[in-house]
């Protein structure tokens, strides 16, 4: 990148290594360092003097990367890059194409990155919603460090839930879809036995021993109905978040469920407890966290049951039977945190090598701006719901669009989850969200659709030159615009995103790109007989490119209208 071939110019001065940053204001430099104020703060003197000496000691070899240095300020060093490193990478970035931004240094890793992980015969919420988001996202900014990443999904098929989804079934037996009904009409009544379960559950005392009965059925397997009447919902379930997932854009690579690790959990647990890493308490199995710092949990219940806790230590020992990764990502809402320190403390006893190769991503939650918005089960919106109301009031947006109806369905659909994508994503890593609907869809900037929507514009405008008889490439006339200075910080961007885990510097990054963009269009007759037409385009197709490769860093697709 740019950046190292500054610092290996530097290694050659007086200067060495020097800790560079982007201004704000492009017209404050390319780069910018605060060396000679730290130097003033260790050794003394005057920050503005010392940063003459810094300068003075550049210019005697400048490299021949920086056009010029300058002092601003107290004593901050501005470097401002040659029109001819600036203009070469764009000739880079067109030819590298939809390589342009992969960083390399990690070609022999093989990570396994788990998130999403609904629970079947319950409604993909909103949490689900973010960590499909997130896992897709970091997945494919690993992707661009050259590691061989595999999406694993962890979902919860067991548990109390389950048991009043599949009581709630046999209750309204008599109301069951067929199996040629639509998913939505399946997907609905599974929807009403949960709640019809989960409601008597709370209220009756008879009934909740009947679902006790039941989860302890499922759990043990043996009783026919009980079994069938479970796989049933099971597979509606897990078909509905399977098309979710197509609408999201992520294909898992292998699907974990919380039924298959429990006796093995279990069997962990035990084997820790011979070795005094767990020990008896009440009649349960508890990891005592407090010697690390943390607090005690159970693993495995007082009824003999393993916990999700128990379940998590065999679910890291499922994966590398599957695989032997050299790291295990999990993403997660930061509400289990402190849940996730305990598994890891425990972990590091049980299978020191697999905790060190374990990291755990969070993320906060995303709210509305009313708190609730309106919903077929009337509690907080779900993110099916979210998704389809996007989608609605993006259709409601285009209704007056010259596009065939069945083209107008794919593209509201991609500009719907660019807009959810993008609110997720532009705050930085494990903060919440608030989610405004409508400032979502904006094509005025800040927005999945404002990238989308800038990307169409290159793309007209290459199309109209291309009809008109003019070719891309040639000599730049003119000085360097803000757009050069914008495009080549594309691969340290992405470089940060993936270190940090933090996909919102992608975004930050893209919405600048766009804006500089859109300014020079707004001021620039781009396809014209005027001199440099040809590179004129070239920066525009320079453009495309980088915006295409950081929308697909985030999971967002591009439309060829809008």
């Amino acid at each position: 990148m740019i950046r190292d071939q500054i610092q290996d110019s530097l290694k050659n001065t007086d200067v060495g290594e020097m800790e560079l940053e982007h201004p704000e204001d492009i017209a404050h430099g390319d780069f910018a360092s605060s060396v000679a104020l730290k130097r003033a703060s260790q050794e003394g003197g005057n920050p503005r003097e010392i940063a003459q000496d810094i300068v003075a000691s550049l210019e005697e070899e400048l490299p021949s990367s920086i056009e010029k240095v300058e002092i601003a300020g107290p004593g901050f060093i501005n470097l401002f890059l040659s029109a001819d490193i600036l203009r070469d990478e764009v000739d880079a970035i067109r030819s590298k194409g939809s390589e342009y931004g992969y960083i390399g240094g990690e070609e022999s890793e093989k990570i396994i990155i788990e998130y999403t992980d609904p629970n079947p015969f319950k409604v993909f919420h909103i949490g689900h919603l973010m960590s499909n988001t997130i896992g897709e996202s970091l997945s494919r900014l690993l992707e661009f460090s050259g590691a061989e990443v595999l999406r694993a999904n962890y979902q919860g098929d067991v548990g109390m839930h389950i048991a009043m989804a599949v009581w709630g079934v046999r209750q309204l037996e008599d109301e069951m879809p067929a199996g040629s009904d639509s998913l939505e009409k399946r997907v609905d009544f599974l929807g009403r036995a949960y709640a019809h379960g989960a409601k008597l559950y709370e209220e009756n005392d008879e009934i909740r021993t009947e679902i006790e009965a039941v989860n302890k059925k499922i759990y043990e397997g043996g009783d026919e109905e009980i079994t069938n009447l479970y796989t049933w919902g099971r597979e509606i379930s897990l078909e509905k978040f399977e098309y979710l997932y197509q609408i999201l854009g992520t294909k898992f690579d292998k699907y974990f469920f919380e039924s298959e690790v429990a006796d093995a959990g279990k069997e962990v647990v035990l084997e820790g407890l011979e070795r005094d890493i767990f020990e008896r308490s009440e009649g349960a199995v508890v990891y005592r966290g407090e010697k690390d710092g943390l607090h005690t949990r159970v693993f495995v219940n007082s009824q003999g049951i393993p916990t999700y806790e128990a379940k998590e230590l065999a679910l890291a020992r499922e994966k590398y039977e599957w695989v032997e990764y050299d790291r295990s990502i999990v993403v997660t809402a930061n509400e289990i945190n402190e849940y996730f320190k305990v598994v890891l403390s425990a972990m590091s006893k049980l299978f020191p090598d697999l905790a060190m190769r374990t990291e755990h991503v969070s993320h906060g939650f995303l709210r509305l701006p009313t708190g609730k918005m309106s919903s077929r089960t009337g509690n907080i919106i779900s993110g099916e719901e979210l998704l389809e109301e996007v989608i609605a009031r993006t259709e409601a947006k285009m209704s007056d669009r010259d596009i065939p109806n069945d083209e107008r369905e794919l593209i509201a659909r991609k500009v719907a989850v660019a807009a959810i994508k993008y609110s997720i994503l532009k705050q930085s890593a494990g903060s919440d969200i608030v989610f405004d609907i409508e400032k979502s869809l904006s094509f005025e900037g800040d927005s999945g659709p404002y990238l989308q929507y800038t990307y169409v514009r290159t793309q007209s405008v290459l199309e109209k030159a291309r009809n008109e008889g003019y070719e891309i490439g040639g000599e730049a006339v003119g000085e360097v615009t803000e757009v050069e200075r914008m495009l080549y910080r594309f691969p340290e961007i992405v470089e940060r995103s993936l270190h940090e885990r933090s996909p919102h510097y992608v975004i930050r990054y893209l919405t600048d790109l766009a804006s500089c963009f859109n300014s020079y269009y707004g001021s620039t007759q781009i396809v014209s007989d005027e001199e440099g037409v040809g590179y004129r385009l070239a920066l525009t197709d320079a453009v495309g490119v980088v915006l295409k490769n950081g929308l697909y860093l985030l999971g967002i697709e591009t439309v060829d209208r809008m």
